[in-house]
């Protein structure tokens, strides 16, 4: 499922309006996918799918699925006046180059920080090269007090794949609490190669906790 097929879908027809998003709540009423076990059995892709396929299919231009971080699509990304509203100080644009999103240096200015990863949303398309140096970079913002819109052409692949690996390399949750976590707030489906990719780096990372020493 690609970002193209889905841009006329349930998202398209949406208002973005940055007064609806979850602006008031506190840290701790965002984060009620974040348990005392954070590390499940990795899933299969089918068990995977099944959860996404799940949740309500619904979403806006931006959504906050994790404190001081948006996950949106290109029409939030181009709305330059509505991310100086919200205080976005960070930019990570999972579509870098693509036709559908103008993000670069040159078009946020000096302001906003930007990151941008040329990702195609097909499952032949290896994003895992870019699963660690995108998670520094939000991990970065978000600890120096920043907020951050990480996005691609419509929100639910690319920028979603993202993400989930920032959650699981630095938050140290698994995949599915992962998943979880964002379904919260917004309707995702990375396409079955970047779900095997993130199911791979689920298993790498409970490898590294079982030999990290007690």
């Amino acid at each position: 499922m690609s970002d193209r097929e889905l841009i006329t879908g349930a998202v398209s027809d949406r208002e973005y309006d940055t007064e609806k998003l979850d602006l008031g709540e506190e840290e701790e009423e965002k984060c009620t996918c974040v348990t005392a076990e954070k590390r499940e059995k990795t899933p299969s892709l089918q068990e995977l799918e099944e959860v996404l396929h799940s949740a309500p299919r619904s979403c806006r231009h931006g959504d906050e699925v994790w404190p001081r971080l948006y996950l949106g699509d290109m029409v939030m990304s181009h709305d330059k006046f509505g991310l100086w509203q919200l205080g976005v100080t960070h930019v990570l644009n999972a579509s870098h180059g693509k036709l559908c999103c103008k993000g670069s240096d040159d078009f946020y200015g000096t302001t906003v920080k930007y990151y941008g990863v040329p990702a195609n949303d097909l499952p032949t398309f290896d994003l895992s090269p870019y699963f660690y140096p995108a998670a520094e970079f939000l991990h970065q913002a978000l600890t120096s007090g920043g907020k951050v819109l990480v996005h691609c052409a419509v929100g639910v692949s690319r920028s979603a794949a993202l993400v989930l690996a920032f959650l699981m390399i630095h938050h140290h949750l698994s995949l599915l609490s992962s998943v979880r976590c964002v379904q919260e707030k917004r309707w995702i489906f990375p396409n079955r190669g970047f779900l095997r990719q993130l199911i791979a780096l689920d298993r790498k990372l409970q490898h590294t906790d079982m030999n990290e020493p007690k």
